[in-house]
């Protein structure tokens, strides 16, 4: 008898899973013909490098920064809903025109303020094979699935044809994430009681003003450390009527993002304690502003800010679930909901990760042969 019942547990867990299943094609059927075209242009395009090229750039556009921007304007399109998305992307848009121009003058025509000018990513790609075409088309379907999912590993790793850069990558990015967590939990334990205490009611006008200020400041450190996720497909150095494609797409797509504020990805900041409160926004916004700029002072390897900012979100939920009740009991019960939502996170970076690991294996040989050799 038990032995039916287990099987009739297990039916009916099959059958939730394939409705659901059902559920989710019925629903983004439009989505999912979308990624079927996607990938079959990727298949016929591959062996052509100059259309590949762009084509690559344009997924990797849209699909890293519809990613990433939960990590830099999502708090500031959470906070600022009740404003015209046109001024918001006008003032991040802007901002972003002015950082890689900066950067493209400076650095003969690299936008990437050198990113890409570390061993094993210094030579722009030659020839471009099916999966390295796939890597942004794989990160759109995450976004899609709510996942913030690291564009430094999955699109940088597809290129690096040195396994010791991945390492680095690595090391750099998982300093960054502990960091950022033990600082938040830090500055936000000591914050709380000043937040409950004098940040109550409506905001006072000129905190508007110190979020808008900090959020651009963070945006662009953050095109100062991620555009060269967008412009590995791209070569070192860009000519003018390259750098006006590179900078022109990714303005109307930011106008496109803000219109959609933010899109799906956007609950992963939405769901966070407070996170919409323009004060809140500001202190998330300034934390995270410094340590992307020490990271960026410090080298010039490439990091997953993606793991900062779930670092960051992750302690400040732990940070606020400690200071906020003085019950037992009620402490707990928050303190394993800032557990679940920090997990959460971290699980989905962490799949990004591996997906990316291996795709570096399957497309370079290069990073095959270190891999073997050190197991040999």
């Amino acid at each position: 008898m038990a032995k039916l019942k287990d099987q009739n547990i297990n039916q009916d867990a099959l059958s939730k899973a394939a409705y659901s299943l059902f559920d989710f094609t019925k629903k983004e059927r439009t989505f999912l013909v979308t990624i079927c075209i996607l990938v079959s242009i990727a298949g016929i395009i591959s062996p052509y490098t100059y259309w590949a090229m762009w084509f690559g750039f344009i997924l990797a556009a849209y699909s890293a920064i519809a990613n990433d921007s939960i990590q830099t304007i999502g708090t500031f399109i959470a906070s600022n809903q009740n404003r015209k998305w046109y001024w918001l992307w006008l003032f991040m848009g802007l901002i972003f025109l002015g950082t890689v121009t900066f950067s493209w003058f400076t650095y003969n025509g690299d936008v990437s303020y050198q990113r890409l000018m570390v061993p094993g990513l210094e030579k722009a790609p030659e020839s471009f094979v099916f999966l390295q075409l796939a890597a942004p088309i794989v990160l759109l379907v995450m976004t899609r699935l709510r996942m913030p999912v690291s564009t430094t590993f999955l699109l940088l790793n597809v290129f690096t044809y040195k396994a010791g850069t991945i390492v680095d990558v690595m090391k750099k990015s998982f300093i960054g994430y502990i960091l950022a967590f033990t600082l938040a939990i830090i500055v936000w334990f000591v914050l709380e009681k000043f937040v409950e205490t004098y940040l109550k009611g409506k905001p006072k006008p000129y905190w508007d003003v110190l979020q808008w200020i900090t959020s651009g400041i963070l945006w662009g450190v953050w095109i100062m450390q991620d555009a060269a996720n967008i412009a590995v497909f791209l070569p070192r150095s860009l000519n003018v009527w390259e750098f006006v494609a590179f900078a022109g797409f990714i303005f109307i797509g930011l106008g496109f993002l803000f219109y959609m504020k933010g899109d799906r990805i956007q609950s992963v900041v939405n769901e966070k304690t407070r996170v919409t409160d323009v004060r809140a926004a500001t202190l998330v916004d300034l934390v995270y502003a410094i340590i992307l700029f020490y990271f960026k002072m410090a080298n010039n390897i490439p990091m997953s800010t993606t793991w900062v900012f779930i670092g960051l979100l992750g302690g400040r939920e732990i940070a606020i679930a400690l200071a906020k009740s003085k019950k037992l009991e009620k402490r707990k019960l928050n303190i394993v909901q800032a557990l679940y939502l920090t997990r959460k996170d971290l699980t989905k970076a962490t799949i990004g990760l591996i997906v990316s690991l291996v795709m570096a294996l399957i497309i370079n040989e290069g990073v095959r042969n270190e891999v073997f050799d050190y197991f040999r």
